[in-house]
């Protein structure tokens, strides 16, 4: 049996292309904090500049007025927004302290919960790990999150720029200047068309970087400065679809089938209210199965007796998807900030994946680098060791006191699932002081996969989908003319390709013969193959999903 290294096949980032040592142009837009990704790290940081501008404008201390403003590479706020998600409200009430919790765009609370271990026929009800109890936290649309707190941030004045994504960062020296956005209009052949649009400059004296998710700005800034980690950062992908279906009483985990022994993952299934429910499997990244394909095995798990019964009679809204950072404490950077920039939320790793959370935690960083932010403008300084006070404040936040304590439970299952359980279970009694030390992880493109076959799977578009019909319900509305974005590594043989065709949920890659064909309009910025194989690059302004309601 042959075997697969990713890494091999996998370009280097275009450090060239993403840090700009160039002089803004001459109609730049001055700004004096602009935060790229208007995710709920991203816009928190927004209200929460905002209102300190506010404060001082009241009291006379600090600047008072403060030109923030808010870059999205989606069309609107909140379409490439993709989680879970429960969601503790701990950020929120410390966002909006003055605002009951009935007020926060919330779906319903969590009423009951159960985890079951599944066979392919059966579900076995466990109990609940002590870190995926939910008691007092909500079911929500992570959209509709983002879109509220876009609505608050304007309200306090922020410029939200939906639409532009930011192409590079802008650097004199060390000095982050800002960034430049991508251009749009341009064909295939990367030449403009009539409806060409230049790219734009913004500058600022700080910057925010809340791309989310293996975020590209995020890794290159971190290789440029030789910012490392204890460990790489490890990811899962994640698949996603929104149901209308008959009501749902409970959130419910799954463990165990259909994934294989040697895959760390699991599934999910939401009440979202009255009629909907939203599910879904995650599955890290270091799977060691090339035929392995997360779309497929979603479809296959929806004919499971557990899921089927909620599901037969309702119908699929929506489908999307999204890689997650899993790494834990040990893969945090050793920096989250620099000369006029700071990292917050995904972009950085600040998912505690033991209790599956990381919405409260990304908004906490926002708030963290808005103040950090604020300081040192208030200061008039925005070099590194003013803006360190950002790392300060979050290792001595509850967001690193909690990823501490479950530091290595996610990493005690790259030796599969059976003896991850056992150890994980031993962290958790002893506090997460068991095993003691770091347990070692390689980065996902490091792991070697085995080809195998794979098993064929005919969906029959009322339960199960393609990958074709997914990414229609996930309103991906990409010009078919549009330039690829996808950076395609060398030495892609038959077996690479097909391995790229099941890592990509949307249909991205196929094999054709014995070659690769790309099909960047189907795109839907999960990142999977960024993580292993062609990596992605930002792209025109407005492609990929639409969420509304995942």
């Amino acid at each position: 049996m042959s075997n697969i290294l990713p890494a091999r096949h996998q370009p280097p980032l275009p450090l060239e292309r993403l840090i700009l040592n160039e002089v803004p142009g001459a109609e730049a837009i001055e700004m004096d904090v602009l935060i790229v990704g208007a995710g709920p790290a991203g816009l928190s940081c927004a209200v929460e500049l905002a209102r300190l501008a506010k404060h001082a404008e009241g009291s006379g201390d600090g600047p008072a007025a403060l030109n923030i403003g808010v870059l999205e590479k989606a069309g609107s706020i909140g379409e490439h927004s993709l989680s879970g998600a429960v969601v503790n409200p701990r950020a929120f009430r410390s966002l909006f302290p003055d605002q009951p919790v009935e007020s926060f765009p919330f779906r319903q609370p969590v009423g009951g919960e159960a985890v079951y271990f599944l066979t392919e026929q059966r579900a076995q009800r466990i109990p609940t790990p002590p870190t995926m109890h939910n008691s007092g936290y909500y079911t929500a649309s992570i959209c509709e999150i983002v879109r509220w707190l876009g609505e608050r941030a304007e309200e306090l004045g922020v410029n939200l720029f939906a639409g532009f994504p930011a192409d590079a960062l802008l650097v004199d020296g060390e000095l982050v200047r800002g960034v430049r956005t991508t251009p749009s209009g341009l064909d295939r052949q990367r030449q403009p068309t009539a409806n060409y649009a230049e790219p734009t400059d913004l500058t600022a004296r700080v910057t925010v970087v809340a791309e989310g998710t293996r975020g590209t700005l995020g890794q290159a800034w971190r290789q440029w400065q030789r910012v490392e980690s204890p460990n790489p950062q490890i990811f899962a992908l994640g698949v996603k679809e929104v149901w209308e279906t008959k009501p749902l009483d409970r959130v419910i985990h799954t463990l165990g089938w259909p994934l294989p022994n040697d895959a760390f993952g699991g599934s999910w299934m939401y009440p979202m209210g009255p009629n909907q429910v939203s599910l879904g499997l995650v599955v890290g990244l270091d799977y060691h199965d090339a035929s392995l394909d997360v779309h497929q095995l979603l479809q296959r798990m929806k004919l499971h007796p557990l899921f089927r019964a909620q599901l037969e009679g309702g119908h699929l809204l929506e489908w999307g998807a999204k890689t997650i950072p899993e790494g834990g404490y040990h893969a945090l950077p050793q920096r989250m900030s620099g000369d006029g920039i700071l990292f917050v939320g995904d972009t950085v790793g600040l998912v505690d994946v033991p209790s599956l959370k990381g919405i409260h935690y990304a908004m906490e960083s926002g708030i963290l680098a808005a103040r950090a932010a604020y300081a040192a403008l208030k200061r008039g300084d925005v070099g590194a060791a003013a803006l360190g006070r950002y790392d300060e404040t979050v290792h001595e936040s509850y967001i690193a006191a909690d990823m501490y304590r479950t530091r290595n439970m996610r990493l005690a299952f790259k030796g599969g699932l059976y003896a991850g359980g056992i150890k994980a279970g031993l962290m958790t009694i002893s506090g997460g002081r068991f095993p003691g030390g770091k347990i070692d992880m390689p980065e996902d493109a490091a792991t070697p996969r085995r080809v195998s076959a794979g098993r064929a799977f005919t969906p029959d578009g009322t339960l199960t989908f393609s990958k074709v019909d997914a990414v229609f319900k996930s309103g991906n509305a990409t010009r078919d003319t549009v330039p690829s974005h996808l950076l395609v590594g060398p030495d892609i043989s038959a077996e690479v390709a097909d391995f790229y065709s099941h890592v990509c949920p949307a249909g991205v890659y196929e094999r054709v013969g014995d070659t690769l064909k790309v099909n960047p309009p189907n795109c839907v910025d999960c990142k999977a193959t960024d993580v292993l194989g062609p990596r992605w690059t930002p792209r025109e302004g407005g492609s990929g999903p639409k969420y509304r309601g995942m």
